[in-house]
């Protein structure tokens, strides 16, 4: 059975819903206006045939928003770090006593990571926290094949994943081959023994990797 959507409401209708019907020319103006309105996509042609179908199904009108995309932001990468010195320190910066206070912070830092450092601390345990642990304002000594290398003691300033570069107390920067050298690391007492040529990781690395202690560590 179809119907029209043009026919005129019932006066009864009209009262109750408190409008006035319109004539049939008015009614058919708004019909086809609202339709074009509903179903831009469709010609006038096909909306004629829409009308005398059992019901009509109304296309809501919308425009397409185009999302932004968000640029993310690009760090520098290792040619442009070199470019721009970065990682460089300058001739003033060089000073061991510019770096006690970071030494002091590294101290506190690793008792805090072995909940504190005791005599009767189990020293498997402060081995394993040693080997993931940041190294940076840490005093290290050096034992190596390179004769040039050996007894060099100095506080760590940069660690990358082949060498250490460190600090001495005659104020001198010593970049440090990890490979074929040993790395001795005291702290209230403790003395960890780290063998470079296992330990070529960059310090961000070394968190999530499993180490095999070959190492020792004496009181």
């Amino acid at each position: 059975m179809e119907c029209s959507v043009q026919s005129a409401l019932p006066a009864k209708q009209a009262a109750i819903l408190g409008i006035q019907s319109q004539d049939a020319n008015q009614a058919e103006a708004f019909t086809n206006a609202f339709l074009k309105r509903s179903m831009p996509r469709l010609k006038e042609e096909e909306i004629q045939q829409f009308l005398v179908r059992k019901a009509v199904v109304l296309e809501h009108a919308f425009k397409r928003v185009q999302k932004k995309k968000r640029k993310k932001a690009k760090g520098l990468n290792a040619k442009q770090r070199r470019e721009m010195k970065v990682f460089e320190l300058k001739p003033e910066q060089q000073k061991y006593e510019l770096f006690l206070p970071l030494h002091e912070l590294w101290k506190q830092y690793m008792r805090d990571l072995c909940n504190g450092l005791r005599p009767e601390s189990n020293p498997q345990m402060i081995q394993n926290k040693l080997l993931k642990a940041d190294f940076h304002g840490a005093i290290i000594t050096v034992k190596s094949k390179c004769p040039s290398y050996v007894g060099t003691t100095g506080i760590l300033l940069q660690e990358m994943k082949h060498v250490f570069k460190i600090i001495t107390e005659e104020d001198r920067l010593k970049v440090i081959p990890k490979r074929n050298s040993v790395f001795s690391v005291e702290i209230d007492g403790f003395i960890s023994y780290i063998y470079g040529s296992k330990f070529q990781l960059r310090s961000s690395e070394r968190s999530a990797k499993k180490f095999k202690v070959k190492g020792t560590i004496d009181l």
